[in-house]
C-alpha cells in the first residue's frame, strides 16, 4: 500500500480533531455572545432606571425613596461588574478554543501538504519505473531487430 494512502487515515483523524475544535470554538463564541448580551441588557436596564429616577425627581421625592433608588443602582453596578467578569472569562475561554482550533487546522493542513508531497514522490517513482520498463522493452525490440 502506498504511503500516501496509509497517511489518509491520519489525515481523517486530524480532520475530525479540527472539526471538534471548531465546534468547541463555536460553543465558546456563543457563550461570549450570551455574556455580552447580558451585560448590554443590564446596562440598558440600569440606564432606563436612571432615566426614570431623573424624570420623577422633578417633583418632591422622599429621602427614603431616593436612598432605595441609589441602593438599587449600586446593586445593579455590582451585578454589571460581575457580568463583565463573566464576559471576560468567556472571552478568555473563546481565545483558548480559537488557539486550539488554529493548531488543529495547522496540523491538518500540514498533513495534507505532506500527503501531497508523498503523492508527487510516488508519481515520480512510478514514472521512473514506467520509463525503465519502456526503455527495457525498446532495448529488447532493438536487439531482436538487429540480430
Amino acid at each position: 500500500m502506498l504511503r500516501s494512502r496509509r497517511l489518509e487515515v491520519v489525515l481523517a483523524l486530524e480532520e475530525r480533531k479540527e472539526q471538534e475544535a471548531l465546534e468547541r470554538m463555536g460553543e465558546a463564541r456563543q457563550a461570549v455572545d450570551q455574556q455580552r448580551e447580558q451585560v448590554e441588557n443590564l446596562n440598558r436596564y440600569q440606564q432606563e432606571y436612571r432615566d426614570q429616577i431623573r424624570s420623577s425627581q422633578y417633583g418632591v421625592v422622599q429621602v427614603s425613596r431616593l436612598q432605595a433608588w441609589q441602593a438599587f443602582i449600586a446593586q445593579l453596578d455590582q451585578v454589571i461588574r460581575q457580568q463583565q467578569t463573566l464576559l471576560a472569562q468567556a472571552e478568555e475561554v473563546f481565545e483558548a478554543r480559537r488557539q486550539e482550533w488554529l493548531q488543529a487546522w495547522e496540523r491538518r493542513r500540514g498533513m495534507e501538504k505532506y500527503i501531497e508531497t508523498c503523492r508527487r514522490q510516488e508519481q515520480k517513482e512510478q514514472d521512473l519505473r514506467d520509463q525503465k520498463l519502456s526503455d527495457d522493452a525498446a532495448g529488447r525490440a532493438f536487439t531482436r531487430r538487429h540480430r
